[in-house]
């Protein structure tokens, strides 16, 4: 592997422990410590759901940089899906969160187009990476 993938893995890995971190956090929230904070049920399932989407989204980055080096892809390229991927792990979950954050939240304000900048750079890194596989073929 190149240094600049194990660089990116390693930094993953180091954040990881941050979305666990994150979802005792929303637990401790969930069982009554909040008072009614997370009683709204919007923002529990937008909570969780931006949880949950930062867990997947870094395990599937740490498996697509297991490919990036294997590709035909330019430097610049493998730059880039080094970036995408991993990004949609902070725009998705922070279009969920930041958009439900008023206490008497009713419906997502416009933060929530994070998570959609977040499902274009996943979908345009997976895409460019999964051509580079398909050309080293």
């Amino acid at each position: 592997m190149e240094s600049e993938t194990l660089r990116s893995a390693g930094l993953l890995l180091v954040l990881l422990p941050t979305v666990a971190f994150g979802g005792v956090s929303i637990l401790y929230l969930w069982v009554g410590h909040s008072g009614s904070y997370m009683k709204n049920g919007l923002r529990s399932r937008m909570w969780a759901a931006g949880h949950a989407h930062a867990g997947v989204f870094l395990v599937l980055s740490l498996v697509a940089l297991s490919y990036v080096d294997q590709t035909t892809l330019s430097d610049g390229m493998k730059t880039l899906v080094r970036n995408l991927i991993p990004s949609a792990a902070i725009f998705v979950p922070a279009g969920f969160f930041l958009s439900t954050v008023a206490p008497n939240v009713q419906k997502p304000n416009a933060l929530i187009y994070l998570a959609y900048v977040g499902f274009v750079t996943l979908t345009v890194g997976l895409l460019i990476l999964g051509y580079g596989l398909l050309d080293a073929a």
